[in-house]
């Protein structure tokens, strides 16, 4: 998976009853490139309905603007009626972080998604969790006080100055909510048992909230309470979750029913681990979990990691072994089956993302690149060989922590394997983005010449493209390179009887640097920045050095053991 910051937007609007406006609100969605939308959950009691998309940063916002904006032309607030509380049109709209970004960032993009809002739709808009201004107003409820019908009084008392927009009463907007939010996780714990009562035990003393205090410890003995008359509470295990214990008639069977608010406090596994341990405590059984709607990737992974630890095992596996391994530690296909690509956000997102060459079986690659197609060429060739010789380090690292001999030293070797199948995966994502960039350069020169300016803009566009077209060979040497630290501490420390496959590595390793080094240079040679030119070449030139020293170093360890 690339590195590319995500964030979700779970916007609710007031309408929940008319598929016509709902469609209104997410094709104006969907019509910004870069987004995904993933759910529409509408409810007629309510009337009100729950849309989900994810997508990079700048076109999630575009998204949440287009669709306060076009919910502010097809809904009514004067004329809006339903069961659960409300402000506005959109009445929440808060960005989740999702991968590679932090809450901080969310924040600052939830504020710049508010202010926009304010100005250009004359939408009150108030700040809540994690982008709130008032400490007060973190609390949604708070925020949302007196709901749609207050807000004519509210808007008209200093103390509820809008953070952005205009402190006027809308009468057919009403006003937002915009807030940055940890992503909430529904996920449903299974039980051996049929008993709602049982079930219910585990839910108190796994959530944050526990259960009320009863004198003697009794679940008879009245409730104790404060000097305000306040039940007293003895608080659960796990911060940041809800829960209570049900029956699910379909399944016949109990269930603890959870919303994780805070993944951090308390990942997916820890909770999952909480129930197991209580259920043990009170002569039941954990015996699967289910996930309601998607996760993110990290949070599985976490999850794999986990139990691979608790089994003493590598964490250098693949990330589908690792997905895996905690799909079947936490049984989430008990109930059924556990789809990663339906169930993960990420996949989600890259089903639109093409990889024809990483798809293809070995025989198909090999056949493709013998015919006369000019890609795939020498660049995703060297890619997918230096991941070759990544495998193969992490092969070695993976065996020598797996070896019974070498119990007390998993972690050790365990480190290395996670390195190698880090370089790995990003050798075989430039297999497909070598291709990409080649196909960038034609598609500069295909650009209409017809005058002086789209001559200019098509020299541009073909310059760019060729300095990317060098850069991603110049990654394939600088990742290579990296794989030459993996085989060589294995050749050096690892399992001696998996000492050619170390030293066939390292050949690979070299191979792939060389190979796009060759690339490299028959690339830039098409690039008119000199000084660009001659930086890149210096440091590519540095690479193959360095790759040839190490090679001659990993081989040299490798004989003493073949002999």
């Amino acid at each position: 998976m690339q590195n590319q910051p995500l964030i979700e937007c779970v916007p609710n609007f007031s309408e929940g009853r008319d598929p016509a406006v709902l469609k209104q609100i997410t094709d104006a969605i969907e019509a910004v490139e870069g987004v995904k939308l993933l759910d529409v959950d509408p409810g007629k009691a309510t009337n009100r309905t729950v849309v989900t998309f994810v997508g990079a940063p700048e076109p999630v916002i575009e998204a949440a603007f287009q669709a306060m904006k076009k919910a502010s032309e097809v809904i009514d607030m004067s004329k809006h009626t339903g069961e659960h509380p409300r402000m506005g049109a959109t009445d929440v709209c808060p960005l989740i972080p999702i991968a590679h970004i932090t809450m901080e960032e969310v924040a600052e993009w939830a504020h710049k998604l508010a202010r926009r809002a304010g100005e250009e739709l004359g939408i009150p808009i108030y700040m809540y969790e994690s982008a709130a201004t008032k400490p007060a107003w973190r609390n949604l409820a708070t925020v949302r006080s007196g709901e749609y019908e207050a807000l004519p009084d509210k808007l008209a008392k200093p103390e509820w100055k809008p953070d952005y927009g205009p402190a006027k009463f809308n009468a057919t907007a009403g006003a937002t909510a915009v807030g940055a939010r940890d992503f909430l996780i529904a996920y449903n714990v299974n039980l051996n048992t049929t008993s709602v009562r049982r079930a219910n035990s585990v839910a108190f003393d796994v959530r944050e909230q526990g259960r009320v205090k009863r004198e003697g410890g009794k679940v008879s003995g009245a409730v104790l309470k404060d000097e305000n008359g306040n039940a007293l509470r003895e608080p659960g295990k796990c911060k940041g979750v809800k829960g209570i214990g049900w029956y699910i008639e379909e399944y016949g069977i109990a269930q603890i029913s959870m919303n994780i608010t805070d993944v951090r406090q308390t990942p997916l596994h820890i909770a999952f681990e909480a129930c197991r341990e209580s259920a043990n405590r009170r002569g039941m059984r954990v015996t699967g979990s289910e996930l309601v709607g998607l996760v993110p990737l990290q949070v599985m992974l976490d999850a794999g990691h986990y139990f691979l630890q608790q089994q003493r095992r590598s964490l250098g596996a693949s990330e589908e072994e690792v997905i895996k391994i905690a799909v079947k530690s936490m049984g989430l296909d008990e109930l059924s089956p556990f789809d990663p690509q339906q169930k993960i956000i990420e996949y989600q997102l890259a089903e639109g993302t093409p990889t024809p060459l990483l798809n293809m079986d070995l025989r198909t690659f090999s056949n493709e690149t013998a015919s006369e197609s000019v890609a795939p060429g020498g660049g995703s060739v060297a890619a997918y060989v230096g991941a070759l010789g990544a495998s193969l380090g992490t092969m070695v690292a993976n065996l020598s922590s797996h070896r019974r001999v070498w119990d007390d030293r998993w972690a050790e070797f365990s480190e290395w394997a996670e390195r190698g199948q880090r370089i790995k995966d990003g050798l075989l994502a430039l297999v497909d983005e070598d291709t990409r960039s080649f196909n960038g350069i034609i598609a500069a020169v295909r650009l209409p010449k017809g005058t002086e300016a789209e001559k200019a803009a098509r020299h541009e566009a073909m310059q760019e493209a060729t300095k990317y077209a060098t850069e991603v060979p110049f990654r394939t040497m600088e990742l290579a390179l990296e794989t030459f630290e993996v085989c060589k501490a294995m050749a050096e420390k690892g399992n001696p009887n998996s000492a050619s496959d170390a030293g066939v590595g390292a050949l690979c390793a070299r191979a792939a640097v060389h190979g796009a080094w060759l690339n490299v240079r028959i690339n830039a040679g098409d690039i008119e920045d000199k000084a660009w030119v001659e930086a890149k070449l210096s440091a590519a030139q540095s690479i193959a050095a360095k790759a040839d020293a190490l090679e001659q170093e990993v081989i040299g360890l490798v004989e003493r053991h073949v002999g």
